[in-house]
């Protein structure tokens, strides 16, 4: 196949140091969530994993290493719909933390952007408990649905303004991480 020299190449959105970058936070992400297995699971979880969802803020590319490492912390849970949509939640919340970090580092945006997780795994985790895994307090599934809803943000809310928020606010304050978001945001491979 010929190629015609005119024609414009496109930079690859991913390089070699991107991947590796992602590879180790989807690591991160899965080792803690089965570590820390009896808080990270179930209709009350304090997975402390899910702080890690604030680093798409300062670097958006790590939104699939989050997604790559959720997918394999949800494969102990043995439940496609777990696998399935609570990875997507996981995704879908990655993609919009990276719209308010790309709105620029403000106390709003990293409010914003740390509720992100915690609204899409309450009501998208909310409902596998309750359809997927039949977690039922209450005899109206509905009523069910609300109620491990709540218990699922509230572990999720703590993790992400306790540990999340202060990982947001300081890693940007630390010269060494400041150089890595940088070189992270920036490399591209030719």
């Amino acid at each position: 196949m010929e190629v015609n020299p005119n024609m414009s190449m496109s930079k690859p959105r991913f390089s070699t140091h991107r991947i590796a970058v992602c590879a180790v936070i989807a690591a991160i992400y899965a080792a803690l969530t089965v570590v820390l297995a009896p808080i990270s699971y179930g209709p009350v979880q304090f997975r402390v994993s899910e702080a890690l969802t604030v680093l798409p803020f300062l670097m958006p590319g790590t939104v699939w290493g989050i997604f790559v490492g959720c997918i394999i912390a949800n494969l102990f849970t043995g439940s496609i719909f777990d696998i399935v949509f609570g990875s997507l939640a996981t995704l879908a919340a990655g993609l919009c933390t990276v719209y308010f970090g790309r709105k620029g580092n403000t106390v709003k945006n990293r409010l914003l952007g740390c509720l992100m997780p915690v609204l899409f795994n309450a009501v998208i985790v909310g409902a596998v408990l309750t359809w997927g895994y039949q977690i039922q307090e209450f005899s109206d599934p509905i009523k069910s649905c609300g109620f491990n809803a709540l218990t699922v943000g509230i572990g999720e809310a703590g993790v992400l303004y306790l540990i999340g928020y202060t990982l947001l606010r300081q890693l940007p304050k630390i010269k060494v991480f400041q150089e890595f978001i940088n070189t992270f945001n920036t490399t591209v491979e030719s």
